[in-house]
């Protein structure tokens, strides 16, 4: 089990680190961009992008603060619970991680279906505010590619580390 302590500490570290300098940050920016297009854009353009950079920043800063601030309390717990029953211990974080890399997919389909109505929006309609949206949420498909491709590509050693760690010892 000498490999998993250091993919554990290497997964949960990259995940705060993620949440708290890269979705955090972009989450308090783009709900105070949204904020401010609202208050000073006078053009339907402006409050067609206002509306997604609102909405997204507020949840991006919610999910940011939360995943970034979980994750040292989660760390805690694993290691306690290894400290009780690793065999367990790590059946039940293999079995969560499971669940984790499963959604992937369904996430892709999410960003890129942003990113298709975006466009749809930006270049089949006429109207400002239509064309305003559909430029923010091009946007956020970007943001959430980007973001998720990092997250992902950081659980599958950790989800291998896992599995190795309760696969049985190679026979002698």
């Amino acid at each position: 089990m000498s490999p998993l302590p250091a993919a554990v500490l290497q997964y949960f570290e990259g995940e705060k680190l993620e949440a708290l300098i890269f979705i955090l940050p972009i989450g308090l920016l783009s709900a105070v961009f949204g904020a401010w297009l609202l208050a000073e854009g006078r053009s339907g353009f402006a409050r067609g992008v206002a509306i997604p950079f609102v909405g997204m920043g507020l949840l991006m800063t919610v999910i940011g603060a939360t995943v970034g601030f979980r994750t040292p309390g989660q760390v805690r717990r694993l290691e306690q619970a290894w400290a009780r029953d690793a065999t367990s211990a790590v059946a039940a974080e293999t079995a969560r991680m499971e669940r984790v890399n499963r959604n992937w997919g369904p996430y892709l389909v999410a960003w890129a279906a942003f990113g298709v109505v975006g466009l749809g929006l930006r270049f089949g309609t006429s109207r400002d505010v239509t064309q305003g949206v559909g430029i923010a949420l091009v946007f956020f498909s970007g943001v959430g590619l980007l973001v998720d491709g990092f997250a992902e590509r950081r659980t599958y050693p950790y989800a291998e580390a896992l599995k190795a760690a309760i696969a049985p010892p190679p026979a002698s």
